[in-house]
Formats: C-alpha cells, sequence, structure tokens
C-alpha cells in the first residue's frame, strides 16, 4: 500500500470524492452567501468606508480577542473556546490538506513533517477539547441552566426557527468534533505511528479499538471518516442558512460599525422614515442579520425589565426573519413590529452597549418610529408634547416669556448672552427653565457658577428646546426647525464655552447641531466644575461626610463617556460614594429618554425609576441618590414616593451638594 494511503487510510477514490463533494459544498455555500449580499444590497446606500485601520483594530479586539463578549465570564469563556478551538481546527485541516494535496502532491516536499507535524498534532488535539469545553458549557446553560435571555423566542408559521436553529447549530459543532477525535483515534489504532503519544485523546481513543484488529479497524475507520467529512460538508453547505453564519456577518458588522460619536443620531434616509424593510439601509439589514441572539441586550434593557411589550433581541430575531418571508407577506408595521414596542424603547443605549456584534438598535428602532409619527400613530400625551414643542419651543406649553421667570430676585442679574459678550453661555433648558420643583436646583446652579466667579450669561427667551429627544421620537422636521431657531439665536451671541445641565441637550449640541466646522467648546456642567475645583478656582468651605450613591445619565455616560467628572466632584465635596450594582457604561436607565417622560405610563407596571430607586435603597447606609440632569430629578423624586421610600432616601442634583460645600 502506498505511503500516503498507509499514513491516513483513505483510499485514493474516497480522497476523489471527497473533493467533488466539496466542490458541490462550495457552490451551495456560495449561492448562499450571494443571496444574503443580494438582500443586503436591496436596502439603500449608506457610507462606511474610511479609518480602515480602526476597523482593523475592531476585528482584532472584538473579533479575535472577543473583549466585548468576555465581559460576561460563563458565556463569553464558552464561546472563546468554541471559536478558537474551531478557528485551529479549520486552520490545521487546510494545512493539512496543502500539506498532502499541493505541495507534496504538486512540487513533492511536505511542511508538516517532523517535530512540525508532532506539534501540530499535539495543538489540534488539545484545541479541540477546548471546542468539546465550550460545547458543554453551551449545551448546559441552554438546556440545563436556561436562562430566560434565550427562552422565548418569537415563532415563525408557529415554529420556533431560533431555537430549532440554536440545536442544530450545536448539534452539528459536537458531532464534528467528537467524530474527529474518533477518526483520529481509529486512524491511530491502524496506523500505529511513533508520534501517537503526541495526540492523547487519539491515542486514548486508540487503545479501546487496538483489541479489534485490521481489517475490522481499516474498514471502521473509513466509515468514520466518511461520516465525519460529510457532517462537516453539510454543516459548511448550511453556514449561510443557519445562525452560524453570524461568523461572517459580526465581523463584517464589526467592520463596518458607525465610528462617529456614540450620540450622533443619523438622519432619516428614507423620507417618511421606514415604512418597509427595503427602506432600511444595507447596513441596518446587515444589523439584523448580524444578531447572534444572545439576550444580552434584553437583560439590559429598562422597557423589558419593567413589562412593557417590547424586547431589543426579538425585535432584531422578527426583522431578521422578515427580509426571508416570501413577497406580499406581513407588513413591517403591525404584523412585525407593534407600534406599541417601538414607543416603548427609551432610547438610553444599553442594548448596543453590550452587544458584542455592535448592532445599532436605536438607529433602526427611531427610523420605524418617524414612519409612525407621519402615520399619526402616537401616544396622545406625546401629541401634545409635540405640538406644544411646536407652537411654544418647550414641552409645557408655556410662552417662551416665561422661560426665564426664575431668574427673578436673583442679585447680581444673570447676564443676557444675546446683549453681552460672555465667556460662557448656559443653555439652561425645558425642564431646568419651567418645571416648578426643579427652580430651587436651577437657581442653585446659578448661584454656584456665580460664586465661582463665571462670567456666564442665558439665551432669556431666545432659546428653545434643544430637540435631543424631539428628534428619537421621530419628528425630524420639528428637531430641524428647534435647532435652526437655536443656532440662530446662539449665532448672535458671543461666547466661548456653551454650558448645560441637561444631558440630553449637551448631546444633541455636542453630536448633532450643525456647526459647519465651528462648533464652541461644550461642556455638562459636572465637566466645568471638575475643571474648576482642579484649578482651584472653586473651593469648598467645608466636608458633607455624607454617604451618597450616584446615577450616570445614560445621555452623559454611555453616549458621551462622562463618567469621571461627577465623582471627582462628590470626593472632592467630602463625600463618601457607594455604587449602586449597575453603573458606570452599565448604568440602567431612568425611563425617561427618548420621548418616554412625555408618554403615558401604564398603570399596575413598575417603572424603570422605581427599579432604580429600589437599588439605592438597598445600599447600606446611604441616604443620598444623586443625579446630574433634571429629567433624573423628576423621574426620581416621583419613584421615592411611589415606591413609599420617603424617610429611607433622598434625591438630590450634584449642584446641590456643592452649594452646600461652598
Amino acid at each position: 500500500m502506498p505511503i500516503r494511503e498507509t499514513f491516513w487510510n483513505i483510499p485514493h477514490w474516497a480522497e476523489i470524492a471527497q473533493y467533488v463533494l466539496a466542490l458541490l459544498t462550495a457552490l451551495v455555500f456560495i449561492y448562499g452567501v450571494g443571496h444574503r449580499v443580494l438582500r443586503w444590497r436591496k436596502g439603500l446606500p449608506e457610507k462606511r468606508s474610511g479609518h480602515f485601520w480602526a476597523r482593523i483594530w475592531s476585528l482584532v479586539t472584538q473579533v479575535l480577542a472577543q473583549r466585548r463578549t468576555l465581559d460576561e465570564a460563563y458565556p463569553g469563556l464558552m464561546h472563546f473556546t468554541i471559536f478558537w478551538g474551531m478557528l485551529v481546527l479549520a486552520i490545521g485541516t487546510a494545512l493539512a490538506t496543502v500539506d498532502w494535496d499541493v505541495t507534496n502532491l504538486f512540487f513533492g516536499f511536505q511542511f508538516l513533517t517532523g517535530w512540525v507535524y508532532i506539534l501540530f498534532e499535539l495543538t489540534l488535539d488539545v484545541l479541540g477539547l477546548l471546542v468539546v469545553v465550550g460545547l458543554g458549557m453551551a449545551i448546559y446553560r441552554r438546556y440545563v441552566t436556561r436562562p430566560a435571555r434565550l427562552q422565548k423566542f418569537p415563532t415563525l408559521e408557529n415554529v420556533s426557527y431560533a431555537a430549532r436553529d440554536d440545536a442544530y447549530v450545536l448539534l452539528m459543532l459536537a458531532f464534528i468534533t467528537l467524530s474527529g477525535y474518533l477518526t483520529e483515534g481509529l486512524r491511530i489504532a491502524v496506523t500505529q505511528p511513533d508520534w501517537a503519544a503526541w495526540s492523547p485523546v487519539g491515542s486514548a481513543i486508540s487503545a479501546a479499538f487496538l483489541a479489534l484488529g485490521d481489517p475490522a479497524n481499516q474498514t471502521l475507520h473509513l466509515i468514520v471518516w466518511a461520516i465525519h467529512i460529510l457532517s462537516a460538508f453539510v454543516i459548511l453547505a448550511s453556514l449561510p442558512f443557519t445562525k452560524l453564519f453570524h461568523i461572517f456577518s459580526t465581523p463584517l458588522n464589526i467592520y463596518f460599525r458607525s465610528l462617529e460619536p456614540a450620540g450622533a443620531l443619523q438622519a432619516p434616509r428614507s423620507e417618511g422614515g421606514v415604512k418597509e424593510w427595503k427602506q432600511f439601509t444595507w447596513k441596518q439589514l446587515l444589523d439584523f442579520e448580524a444578531c447572534t441572539r444572545c439576550g444580552r441586550c434584553q437583560d439590559v434593557c429598562p422597557a423589558y425589565a419593567s413589562g412593557h411589550e417590547f424586547s431589543p433581541r426579538d425585535v432584531m430575531i422578527k426583522l431578521e426573519m422578515h427580509l426571508w418571508e416570501k413577497p406580499n407577506g406581513r407588513a413591517l408595521h403591525g404584523d412585525v413590529v407593534s407600534a406599541a414596542e417601538l414607543w416603548s424603547c427609551t432610547t438610553c443605549r444599553a442594548c448596543s452597549q453590550v452587544c458584542p456584534a455592535f448592532i445599532d438598535h436605536v438607529g433602526s428602532f427611531v427610523d420605524m418610529r418617524r414612519y409612525l409619527v407621519v402615520e399619526g400613530t402616537v401616544d396622545n400625551q406625546l401629541q401634545k408634547a409635540l405640538a406644544n414643542l411646536g407652537r411654544y419651543g418647550n414641552s409645557f406649553g408655556q410662552s417662551e416669556r416665561m422661560r426665564a421667570k426664575w431668574t427673578q430676585g436673583l442679585q447680581p442679574a444673570i447676564k443676557d448672552a444675546r446683549k453681552e459678550p460672555v465667556e460662557y453661555l448656559w443653555f439652561v433648558g425645558d425642564y431646568a427653565s419651567y418645571n416648578q420643583t426643579l427652580i430651587d436646583v436651577t437657581r442653585k446652579t446659578a448661584q454656584v457658577f456665580q460664586r465661582a466667579g463665571l462670567n456666564f450669561g442665558i439665551l432669556y427667551d431666545a432659546e428653545r428646546n434643544s430637540g435631543n429627544d424631539v428628534r428619537r421620537v421621530g419628528e425630524e422636521g420639528l428637531y430641524e426647525m428647534l435647532a435652526e431657531k437655536n443656532l440662530q439665536a446662539l449665532s448672535r451671541c458671543k461666547y466661548e464655552t456653551i454650558v448645560t445641565t441637561d444631558p440630553h441637550t449637551y448631546n444633541t449640541l455636542k453630536n448633532e447641531y450643525a456647526w459647519n466646522g465651528n462648533r464652541p467648546r461644550i461642556l455638562h456642567y459636572t465637566e466645568l466644575l471638575d475643571e474648576l475645583i482642579s484649578s482651584g478656582q472653586l473651593k469648598f468651605s467645608k466636608k458633607l461626610d455624607a454617604r451618597v450613591t450616584y446615577h450616570d445619565p445614560c445621555y452623559l455616560g454611555r453616549y458621551n463617556g462622562v463618567y469621571d467628572a461627577p465623582r471627582r466632584i462628590l470626593h472632592a465635596a467630602g463625600c463618601e460614594l457607594v455604587e449602586v450594582p449597575r453603573h458606570g457604561d452599565r448604568a440602567f436607565c431612568c425611563g425617561a429618554g427618548g420621548g418616554r417622560i412625555w408618554m403615558e405610563e401604564k398603570p399596575g407596571r413598575e417603572r424603570p425609576s422605581e427599579m432604580r430607586v429600589r437599588e439605592a435603597v438597598a445600599l447600606d447606609g446611604v441616604t443620598t441618590f444623586v443625579v446630574a440632569c433634571p429629567k433624573d430629578v423628576t423621574m426620581f423624586r416621583d419613584a421615592v414616593k411611589t415606591t413609599g421610600s420617603e424617610s429611607r432616601i433622598q434625591v438630590k442634583d450634584l449642584i446641590e451638594l456643592v452649594y452646600e460645600a461652598m
């Protein structure tokens, strides 16, 4: 028998059959991938080029190193072992094929010989165990511990295709890995090579078959090898048609992810919002198909936690299913995604923050909301707020002349930035200007600025709502009107820096206004106070000696990365900070964003703000819940009352503690 057949125990006719099957597999695979690419191309165009090396680095850190996947220990390690184990096994198979069927056959030399081959065998043997361990962890997690986020998938034609698809993937990967080990063990039993000890798993398996002897082992090895090869070809051919396609779509999605600031929502690409799936961009369609259904987004979603008819995971799954429905199928709005689901989103961006595939959930949700706004499918209270914003420039329906009423009686009087130059232009915002429960906080902010010696002023009645939440509601036209009026007012003023106490305002001024290359310095007040403390311009006369916890506003933290400045201020004021379990970039939303603060809440459902207050109350010795957003003050003070926690904790804006310490 030739050396080649002795070494591998595979006759030539079987190898020829293998390559015929490989060709057929490649054709099916190419067809499947091409079918998906053609589907993406039916979406609207969107530019995602440039920043080549930054995008390559994303692939290195997020695909190869799996940094975000490893944020969660158990599922992260599980996926890491499967990914790297299967990757190394695939590379090893390719190298062995090239070594025998290319370099040896056509050029008469091999590179997998001697100690190189021994190390090659040992590496594949050990890495295969990683796959077995990872798959065992996956099976245990999915079918024994059964976390809620991996259950109750949306159904298609009364069949939970997602659950069926997941089971297929786990079964096939396990079968290929185990049959591969069995094939290796039988090969060693037949050929009994000198290097057998360097394939420890294969050697252990071979020991169970040595007693059979040949030709029984030769026949059995050929049969098992054929089954292993067939199963490998089946899973390769099925890659474009199963969840496993995410090994291609997810890296693509990571590569083409937006590198713009997180707070910069894209303008509508389709007039009137997205009515049908072809009005999404190709990148959004790729988003849907990159989803791995891991459910991390669902776990951190405040709307889902509070019992709304909404799960970002389910919406992604339904959108992906909808792409492949037959023509004249269900309508996107109503049949696939309900208005109730879309209006439940607070646009907190927690979903995108934890997504290993870097899916932009919020962008797609807002695009669909834009269509609902055009159609008038809007909550009554929200409709009233939008009408007030269009007529008065604020959601309270108050005259613009009342916007600066809170300044009355303050001495010295606050400068009018329209009439005299100032260093800092304070963009106050609606809630800080009109909400009567916040007037005291607003006045204390002005007094802190004055005591710090700031040269600042405000726009008085020229200021309008910044439009951040208006835009995320889906009312793009109203947002543009508000932004244009604010920019006109600002253009007539002389200032160096804009400062605001509202993170929502801060976000849209910083990331979305059309400054045409002349954007001024824009600060949240916590950033400004932190600078003043560091420079010595702002000094505290006493230490508060208070035990507090701090809530990271979504639009200050996750959207703009401001986490440290508020904490440094608390420390400087003499406060002991005790973190709530969910803080920093994992902070839990108050529930006000995305226009939710203007919408009606259904009774009998615990709100995100109430859940957050319960977290704070559970902290040992904490009596003050510190926030840095006017909407947070409103939401959490109300939640303290509805949870009956008035005697246990009080909600204060950070500026109130600064005022006390001064």
